[in-house]
């Protein structure tokens, strides 16, 4: 780690002299910014998991806004939202001190980059627009439940198209920019998703299996109670009818 340091000390202090750490045309591991553009994307998965299944368990940000959980969840996608747009800008900062390959440096890697970077804000915007602010920024742990699973596009087309769509727009940035340090920090970017779903899918499932069981619990007390009520309106329509049925002074 010493050695480490020493040598981003001497890159910064020294840029043009040798370092281990620096792969030309590939990587520079002594760039300060890349390892924020990383601390950056492990951050904000773990941010949102963790204090949604918090809110989820304890209700702690309804509490603090006195019950009010649809405003909790609007506060919640404007931070979740503004992590992302400074995640984004550390990434491109990232990106700028970082070597240049030749290799990318051409005309159809530029072209899958606009293919890449059009198809992820496709998925990105459309999954946004399918699922509304509190589908999209976990309003189902506030308690804000969608009537029924979205199944048209883009959910139709691949499983978690806003993951999906934000890591091809990584790795269209990475391409455009010819950048392979771009390329690993996109693969650190699917690496925590796929992590962050392996915890937020099966809890977000259990949210509308134990809303599912609640609501057929309910039908079903429901159902017991007009059943009750129906018999004895019935028996006391039969009493009455004998009563009126009866003679005078019996």
């Amino acid at each position: 780690m010493t050695s480490f340091v020493q040598h981003a000390y001497e890159k910064v202090m020294f840029p043009h002299s040798s370092s281990p750490y620096v792969v030309q045309g590939i990587v520079d591991l002594t760039q300060p910014s890349l390892w924020i553009a990383v601390a950056s994307i492990l951050f904000n998965p773990t941010f949102w998991n963790v204090v949604a299944q918090n809110e989820h368990r304890n209700h702690t940000i309804t509490k603090i806004l006195g019950g009010r959980r649809y405003l909790g969840c609007y506060l919640l996608a404007v931070t979740i939202f503004s992590l992302g747009i400074l995640r984004d800008c550390l990434y491109n900062q990232a990106l700028s001190v970082q070597p240049t390959n030749p290799a990318l440096e051409n005309t159809p890697v530029r072209v899958l980059a606009v293919a890449l970077f059009a198809a992820g804000n496709v998925l990105v915007l459309s999954s946004m627009w399918m699922l509304g602010v509190t589908g999209t920024y976990l309003g189902d742990y506030f308690g804000i439940l969608m009537d029924e699973m979205v199944t048209g596009f883009p959910f139709n087309v691949v499983a978690d198209p806003m993951y999906w769509g934000s890591s091809a727009n990584f790795v269209a940035v990475a391409l455009w920019y010819a950048k392979p340090a771009g390329l690993l920090l996109s693969f650190v970017v699917i690496a925590t998703y796929a992590v962050a779903l392996r915890f937020e899918g099966p809890f977000t499932a259990n949210i509308y299996k134990e809303a599912a069981e609640r609501k057929q619990q309910a039908e079903v007390q429901a159902k017991a109670a007009e059943a009750t009520q129906t018999s004895t309106r019935t028996y006391a329509t039969r009493a009455t009818t004998r009563a009126q049925a009866r003679p005078a002074g019996l």
